[in-house]
């Protein structure tokens, strides 16, 4: 016997029709530090939150198709351990090398982007350590390392 599970609303629930989305979930040591690099530097934008006692405990943010959340460690709470270690959130983009341009002039310090695997890749890491990768498709040849005065003759984009 073979048992279906459905939605509440009566669609069946499949692996494809029921997952959405993947968002990380990071949890920071300072909600506002966090901020300021994700919102100030990145551009994401905040859509939801949860606020106690005036201060924001969890937080949504959103930069154009992806999401991540955030959620500040009560100060008992904050592991000793390196967090993000191992682990890094690739962002799927239509042109990494504006993302690198537009976090500089935010005062952020973007790792220079290079490519790999055909993508122009351009890296973060935020306060608490995770690391946050930028990359889009380019035909430029693998190990290229971007400068200001290389010459983008063939479209960085596929």
């Amino acid at each position: 016997m073979t048992t279906q599970l459905t939605t509440e609303n009566g669609e069946l629930a499949t692996g494809f029709s029921n997952v959405q989305q993947a968002v990380p979930f990071f949890m920071v040591s300072n909600i506002e530090a966090s901020l300021r690099f994700y919102i100030d530097g990145l551009g994401f934008q905040r859509t939801n939150q949860w606020i106690v006692d005036n201060k924001i405990r969890w937080c949504w943010l959103q930069l154009g198709g992806a999401a991540l959340m955030l959620q500040e460690y009560r100060a008992d709470k904050i592991p000793s351990n390196k967090r993000g270690e191992g682990v890094s959130v690739c962002f799927q983009c239509k042109d990494a090398l504006a993302i690198y341009h537009e976090t500089r002039t935010r005062g952020l310090d973007p790792r220079t982007p290079f490519v790999g695997n055909g993508l122009w890749v351009t890296a973060f890491t935020d306060p608490d350590g995770y690391k946050l990768e930028f990359a889009s498709p380019t035909t430029a040849p693998e190990e290229t390392v971007y400068s200001n005065d290389l010459e983008l003759s063939t479209p960085t984009q596929k």
